[in-house]
């Protein structure tokens, strides 16, 4: 494995402290996640912006790292027994850092897999099912005069709201603890603002979400994390 200045990233997005952990990554719900995970375990990092257009996603330098061509993803120079190691997917990548970090994820193995229930919750259905949402309500599928699919993703959403809304009865957070779950929902939660859709999947009917994501955004390493890194002027 090459190092972070030997890497073809660097070649593009170059590292100024290479001992530093590296981002690569742009401010959206799966993006921020990660920004988020590294100011809350107080991680130190360099943030680099990656566009979502095919010049950056496809180029040879970003697939060199990840292969899938999405962001965000990590090169970590300080892993495993101090080798260097480099993530995508931010599921892994929240898990690593809270592994390398002994921070948001317990140790205790009953409460460990019921966080990681939940963190696969998210990649597997609010995560999925919310981008489809945005894209057939806001975005290019909003045209199309079937609405089939748009109809689908709306009761999607509300079903997994639901899903959500009835996990936080009595709890100011996921598993009850504040956790990498909650890192992993709260963006995609919060993106419903961003869709203009919290009115169509009944947001504000909901007993708990609201609040919920009103106290993940007052968190000090959140608020500083949500535009990590910043979209170009």
């Amino acid at each position: 494995m090459s190092s972070i200045t030997t890497h073809p990233i660097n070649s593009r997005w170059a590292a100024q402290d290479p001992s530093k952990l590296q981002l690569y990554s742009f401010p959206t719900p799966n993006g921020v996640k990660v920004s988020i995970a590294l100011e809350e375990m107080g991680v130190p990092y360099e943030a680099h912006f990656v566009g979502l257009t095919d010049a950056d996603v496809k180029s040879p330098e970003f697939l060199a790292l990840n292969p899938n061509n999405k962001i965000p993803a990590i090169i970590d120079p300080n892993g495993p027994d101090g080798t260097q190691i480099e993530l995508f997917e931010s599921g892994a990548i929240l898990i690593y850092l809270a592994e390398k970090t002994g921070k948001f994820l317990s140790k205790d193995p009953a409460k460990r897999y019921e966080t990681l229930k939940w963190v696969m919750f998210q990649m597997g259905g609010l995560g999925p099912m919310f981008g489809q949402l945005g894209f057939f309500y806001k975005f290019a599928g909003a045209k199309m005069e079937d609405p089939t699919a748009r109809d689908r993703y709306i009761g999607e959403a509300k079903r997994l709201l639901a899903v959500v809304d009835k996990q936080l009865e009595g709890k100011d957070w996921i598993v009850g603890e504040y956790s990498i779950a909650d890192m992993m929902i709260a963006p995609w939660l919060n993106a419903l603002e961003f869709y203009g859709a919290k009115e169509v999947v009944g947001y504000h009917d909901l007993k708990n979400v609201p609040a919920y994501v009103d106290r993940f955004y007052a968190r000090p390493a959140v608020e500083k994390a949500k535009n990590i890194p910043p979209i170009p002027d």
